[in-house]
């Protein structure tokens, strides 16, 4: 098998995968909108309950008597400190929270494209269910290899650190993105009974780290995947130019003029957004007629 029908596969198991899911998540009885409810609900209580210790970066209990508890007039509840992005998923409306401890000053990705990070998971009271303090690549689209919807939709608020080049030529990190993200069981692993660490309907907690970001192009097309959303409406999937049923971000003639969209670069110059031969506005990557 020769690696451009590997390509047609993986782009090809993208789009059924989202299909299957889309259906899959209609089919099910389950009442989506109620729990999503019910699980903001819970994160509410907890952040009314407990506060971002800063001296360790970590959410301590309200007025628990711990060492190395903040004074009790810096315990601000994370109600006040949370940020709230909106998500529409399969129809249902949630809220995901997050909190930036960490400013990073590189780039923030896109849900389609990796991260470098480390996480701690865990659930709202405190149980963790899974650590990783050695960073590794994450796949923020969902599907396939992809992570949860919360990663997907939750690490774009975060921007990566700088990468520092050591004399041994080994590399660090600094000034990364930090903080947390807390979402509801819609968005992580919904009614699933099959986690023995994750009860079924639980909102969920991370801690993150992001590192660095790598900017996915499924289809090798040389356009980055999040620059084929041509309605700029965060999703992937609905940009087909040219109807094939095959998304433009996984498709590498998104015309469909015969012509590979990378060899429609004219001038060379690796910008196939300023190639307009017949001068109708329109690249030609994206015009079948030029």
């Amino acid at each position: 098998m020769n690696i451009k029908n590997i390509a047609v596969l993986f782009v090809s198991a993208l789009i059924i995968m989202s299909c299957s899911k889309d259906k899959d998540s209609d089919s099910d009885n389950f009442d989506a909108a109620a729990q999503a409810l019910t699980d903001d609900k819970a994160l509410l209580d907890y952040f009314e309950s407990h506060y971002l210790n800063g001296e360790d970066g970590e959410i301590w209990e309200i007025g628990g008597d711990f060492v190395g508890s903040a004074p009790i007039e810096e315990q601000i509840p994370l109600t006040d400190q949370v940020e709230i992005e909106n998500v529409t998923l399969n129809d249902i409306a949630y809220k995901l929270y997050y909190l930036k401890t960490g400013n990073g000053v590189g780039a923030a990705p896109s849900r389609v494209d990796s991260v470098f990070a480390t996480y701690r998971g865990a659930l709202l009271d405190s149980t963790i269910f899974d650590t990783n303090t050695n960073a590794s690549w994450f796949n923020l689209f969902n599907g396939l290899d992809g992570v949860i919807p919360g990663w997907s939709y939750g690490f774009p608020n975060f921007n990566a650190g700088e990468k520092i080049i050591n004399p041994d030529e080994s590399f660090d990190f600094k000034n990364n993105g930090k903080g947390w993200l807390f979402f509801p069981s819609g968005l992580g692993y919904r009614n699933d009974p099959t986690r023995s660490t994750i009860p079924e309907n639980s909102p969920l907690m991370f801690k993150i780290e992001l590192m660095t970001v790598n900017k996915s192009d499924h289809d090798g097309d040389g356009i980055d995947s999040i620059d084929e959303d041509l309605d700029n409406d965060g999703d992937v999937f609905n940009d087909d130019t040219d109807g094939d049923g095959r998304p433009n971000f996984a498709d590498a003639d998104d015309d469909g003029d015969g012509i590979l969209t990378k060899d429609e670069d004219a001038n060379n110059d690796g910008d196939l957004t300023n190639d307009d031969s017949d001068g109708d506005g329109t690249p030609d990557y994206l015009d079948s007629d030029s």
